[in-house]
């Protein structure tokens, strides 16, 4: 079975930082493209940052462009979301995808793929 654990959420001050892990297992990692992708109170789930299964590209959101950096370790089955420069507006429940034959703009804008639980992520003064 398709499995997705997210961890590292958590209370952080304007400004912080943070690094989401999403541990994967029951599938051949190396082949899908994975995407965070966040639950904002009042709205619906948007695609924050996917990648590829290459790992050679990357979508992000306009409004982390320069802030969050997407990455992959296939050696361990895990793709990490580092989050700079935080801002109120990022909070949300932060929730990775896996999505076979998929590009990363695809799967971030037509929010694809199998999610796991997510991890809440607040930024707050």
């Amino acid at each position: 079975q398709l499995q997705l654990v997210e961890s590292g959420g958590g209370l952080v001050q304007p400004g912080g930082s943070l690094r989401l892990s999403c541990a994967t297992s029951g599938f051949t990692f190396e082949n899908y493209a994975i995407g965070w992708f966040r639950q904002v109170p009042g709205k619906g789930r948007e695609g924050v940052s996917c990648i590829s299964a290459s790992g050679h590209e990357a979508y992000y959101k306009d409004s982390v462009k320069g802030r969050f950096t997407i990455s992959r370790d296939n050696t361990e089955n895990t793709v990490y979301l580092q989050m700079n420069d935080l801002k109120p507006e990022d909070t949300g429940v932060y929730d990775c995808a896996a999505a076979a034959r998929s590009i990363p703009q695809d799967m971030c804008l037509k929010r694809l793929g199998t999610w796991g639980q997510g991890t809440q992520v607040t930024v707050s003064s």
